[in-house]
């Protein structure tokens, strides 16, 4: 165990690298949605890059990035909607400034907005069940990925070697998700390097195959390939957007850490491995079929190198999952139950492992998620445009112990729990979204407008501006 030296700056006793006890990567985590005193406060801004270079460094943008070419676009309008749908990260680093401001988790900060009992609902939808999701959803993948490495070690991947898989690769995501905070911030770096150094070989392999003159069969144009662009943009949106809980990995922070740098390290780990993984999928798609990119891949990459990949397929998914159990455990925390972080970090495993266990052995509930997930931007966007709204507005000046003070007549109680300005903000905007929409079902403002999908900058628009106006009409901010 290191030794701890007295941190005059800090006030209480830290590791030497400068963590205090509560916040050790050997040790579980003892903070939950309570507010992490400035003495406990420690780190950089810049060490955030790693959290969200290693959760982005993956498979999912490698798809993606090839979806947009089977979409029917080229290669250089792939290339533009890559990097203005990751353009979202600079929302995702706006919502992180809170953190060291606060010294409270995202699902705490959102109590200035909605009230103590409105955000219970809104960490119920958006914070929890949707975290789940993603959970079941992204730990499916990374199962198919090892089934495929425990063939070619030359086993069967029978019934019960799958269930082993699931529950393995689970149980190291639950780790670090359990451990913490502290566990994350020691490990992401290793593990963005190492995710780097295989995908620098993927790229090698692909672009030797690359057809940079590629033309899609049946190129859209007009209106419908306005209607392409966007649905890409969206889609490479969601990505950035689905963290609304970026400043869970920055309250750790000292309140003294520069916005900005906190804003443009987050926004930064997770625009250049996104952009840089995607536009590689993109590449890919001009040369292998990517409608089954793990096979495909294959094709164009080194034999021996076939089980690295899939173990970094793993791995890349084990660290994305891990910030999602770990919000989705404080979200868990936020709704209202009473439970230890460690344990509502366990919680929501076992939930996702069920569903992942479901719709792997059972049925096609996965697909079925996965459908409906396609709908989350109607929610996420909104969301995320009245957090960001709220954070400009107010300056970024948050209290946390009086974001923590859930009594009545407390500061964040406003109207029998609820702020009626956050609430239907999030609410206008979610139905503007939902009439926009053109995915699972085409709403009406869409259908008049040729399938044009304007859900997701429709959303943003209205509740900003809704959230805006009716703070405004209330007399303005509550101060914190």
């Amino acid at each position: 165990m290191a030794s701890t030296i007295p941190d005059p700056h800090q006030g209480t006793c830290t590791d030497r690298q400068g963590a205090p006890p509560a916040d050790r990567a050997g040790r579980v985590e003892t903070h939950g949605i309570d507010h992490i005193p400035e003495r406990e406060r420690h780190g950089h801004p810049r060490q955030l890059f790693a959290v969200w270079a290693a959760a982005n460094v993956n498979y999912l943008n490698l798809v993606v990035g090839g979806t947009l070419v089977l979409m029917g676009l080229t290669l250089a309008q792939a290339f533009a909607v890559i990097v203005a749908g990751n353009l979202f990260w600079i929302l995702t680093g706006l919502l992180a400034i809170p953190g060291p401001a606060a010294g409270a988790p995202s699902e705490v900060v959102t109590r200035a907005i909605y009230g103590i009992r409105g955000n219970r609902v809104h960490n119920a939808v958006i914070g929890w069940m949707i975290s789940v999701c993603y959970f079941a959803l992204n730990l499916a993948a990374a199962a198919t990925a090892a089934f495929s490495l425990v063939e070619k070690a030359g086993l069967t991947a029978s019934t019960g070697v799958k269930v082993v898989v699931v529950l393995v690769i689970a149980a190291l995501t639950l780790t670090i998700g359990v451990y913490g905070h502290g566990m994350i911030m020691k490990l992401y770096l290793p593990i963005t390097l190492t995710l780097t150094a295989v995908f620098a070989v993927v790229a090698v392999g692909v672009l030797r195959h690359t057809d940079f003159a590629y033309t899609p069969s049946a190129t859209p144009t007009g209106a419908e390939l306005w209607a392409v662009l966007l649905a890409g943009v969206t889609l490479m949106g969601a990505g950035p957007l689905s963290y609304t809980t970026s400043a869970d990995f920055a309250r750790y922070l000292p309140h003294t850490a520069s916005p900005r740098a906190v804003m443009g390290w987050t926004a930064l780990g997770g625009f250049v491995p996104s952009v840089v993984v995607g536009a590689l999928g993109a590449c890919a798609a001009t040369a292998v079929d990517m409608t089954d990119p793990q096979s495909g891949l294959q094709e164009i990459l080194p034999g021996w190198f076939g089980p690295v990949f899939l173990f970094a397929l793993v791995l890349g998914t084990v660290a994305l999952n891990a910030l999602t159990a770990y919000s989705a455990g404080l979200a868990l925390q936020a709704v209202g139950i009473r439970v230890r972080r460690s344990l509502s970090v366990l919680a929501d495993g076992t939930a996702a492992v069920s569903l992942t266990l479901y719709g792997l052995l059972v049925s096609d509930f996965l697909d079925t998620v996965s459908n409906v997930l396609q709908l989350t931007v109607v929610l996420l966007g909104p969301a995320t445009a009245v957090y960001a709204t709220d954070i400009l507005l107010r300056h970024n000046r948050y209290d946390g112990p009086a974001l923590v003070d859930e009594t009545p007549g407390g500061p964040c109680w406003y109207t029998a729990g609820v702020n009626m300005a956050g609430a239907l903000a999030l609410t206008g905007g979610v139905t503007v979204s939902a009439l926009c929409v053109d995915t699972l079902y085409t709403g009406p403002i869409a259908h008049a407008l040729g399938g044009t999908d304007l859900a997701l900058p429709a959303g943003i628009v209205v509740s900003s501006g809704l959230y805006a106006l009716l703070t405004r009409a209330a007399g303005g901010l509550r101060r914190l």
